[in-house]
């Protein structure tokens, strides 16, 4: 959340250099309900995709919120050529951190109203959501740079979200990294898995780690 498309760059540059036609979408994330963010941020990286290629499957590369947005629009919504999707640090059994901060005053002023629905309570999108049914894989981060956050999360943590958390059920691949929440799309490893999974459909070992 209240990040740009800037900070998925490296992403895009690595991808485009793999020969991938790269649509990297921002959001105001800080200004609407996942309700409202899913099909504005979908449907513009959809939009995009097609215009730049004229077949071919839609790969999707989401952060944190991103594959929330994704896992909510695809629920009752049919994208026909989805193909792959990488979820990097998403929140996806809820985030502890924003139950933590959403006591502090200003936390909806600064984060909007999609941080208070990523909660782990009874008005938990990410927990209200079915698995999904596209190939999906999920890359957790357990390095943190925020000790205040961290320190009230189980760890291992990326400074956001717990390792544990990240998971999905009927996920095809996981890997956890040495990296944080923030920065790890910029990580070389993180990098070269989100390559070989939309390749492949899967990480180098082979085997989903339970």
């Amino acid at each position: 959340m209240a990040r740009t498309a800037r900070s998925m760059r490296h992403m895009q540059d690595a991808l485009s250099h793999s020969g991938y036609a790269v649509a990297n979408v921002g959001y105001p994330s800080r200004k609407h309900s996942i309700s409202e963010l899913a099909p504005l941020a979908i449907e513009a990286g959809i939009a995009e995709c097609r215009k730049q290629r004229a077949a071919g499957k839609i790969h999707f590369v989401t952060h944190s919120l991103g594959g929330i947005l994704l896992r909510y629009y695809t629920n009752d919504r049919d994208i026909s050529d989805l193909g792959r999707v990488v979820m990097l640090g998403p929140p996806n059994q809820g985030s502890a951190a924003a139950d933590a901060w959403r006591r502090i005053p200003g936390f909806g002023w600064l984060n909007g109203p999609a941080a208070y629905e990523l909660g782990k309570g009874l008005d938990s999108v990410p927990l209200s959501l079915p698995r999904p049914a596209f190939e999906c894989a999920v890359i957790a981060g357990d390095r943190s740079i925020d000790p205040v956050t961290s320190a009230l999360l189980d760890k291992p943590n990326d400074g956001r979200v717990t390792v544990a958390d990240t998971r999905l059920d009927g996920m095809t691949a996981f890997r956890q990294v040495h990296a944080t929440h923030a920065f790890m799309m910029r990580n070389s490893q993180v990098i070269e898995l989100t390559r070989a999974f939309l390749a492949t459909g899967n990480f180098p070992t082979g085997e989903c780690s339970q």
